[in-house]
């Protein structure tokens, strides 16, 4: 199995104070990872260092087999990384398909996910495309952040906190959605602070504590270790 992503040593400060330390992970081509931990351990300043937001002071980011550690946000996304964030970060005033066409003007000429693939995906998307996204659910919009992240035709796709807020039905909705999108050949990149939920989608798991990786290893041993579990607080 090929490596897609690899973080090296990344040390990641905002103004003097380090919130990533040492940071060294990878994710192999076709897996979902997942970055799990309490809400402020420091999976969203992985995510985010990863796709540009935060500069790093040392370490690297490799992907595809090159380091992309200094290029701008849309660079990286050019060269086939998807980010869904935490808030989702819906333009109110647009409707769901202007928002997901955002994609393509930043995507250019290149190939784009096309609205077939995201139906199957997230069929319910197709009754609400033409409403703004003021009116729309938090489920409805964490669907239209990840259809839009998946419309720039990554190969990676970073999904911070995907299931936060959700009922439990939806839950099993965006699970399901989680391994049509692996199948179609995308790598997932998952912040999570539920191990249960966790347990369900990955087999490979990184706790995060404090800005640093504690723990790397299959969420089925977190769920049989009483120390772990206390540490990601489930």
């Amino acid at each position: 199995m090929e490596m897609l992503l690899k973080i090296e040593n990344l040390d990641v400060f905002i103004g003097s104070t380090q919130i990533l330390r040492n940071i060294s992970l990878g994710v192999n081509e076709g897996e979902i990872v997942c970055l799990l931990g309490r809400n402020g351990a420091g999976k969203s300043s992985i995510i985010r260092s990863t796709i540009g937001l935060y500069p790093s002071r040392s370490g690297k980011i490799i992907f595809k087999g090159k380091d992309i550690t200094s290029l701008s946000p849309r660079k990286k996304v050019l060269s086939g990384i998807g980010y869904s964030p935490e808030d989702t970060r819906i333009f109110t005033e647009l409707t769901v398909e202007e928002n997901i066409s955002l994609s393509t003007w930043v995507r250019g000429k290149g190939e784009i996910f096309s609205y077939e693939k995201i139906f199957a995906i997230f069929p319910k998307i197709k009754d609400f495309l033409d409403r703004k996204g003021l009116n729309l659910s938090g489920g409805e919009k964490k669907m239209v952040s990840v259809a839009r992240a998946l419309a720039l035709n990554p190969s990676l796709l970073l999904l911070d906190e995907a299931f936060e807020g959700l009922a439990p039905l939806v839950v099993n909705h965006f699970m399901e959605a989680l391994n049509q999108i692996r199948k179609l050949g995308v790598t997932i990149l998952l912040g999570e602070s539920n191990v249960r939920i966790v347990s369900q989608v990955t087999e490979r798991t990184y706790i995060i504590e404090r800005g640093e990786i504690i723990f790397e290893g299959h969420p089925r041993e977190i769920l049989e270790n009483e120390r772990l579990l206390k540490l990601v607080g489930k």
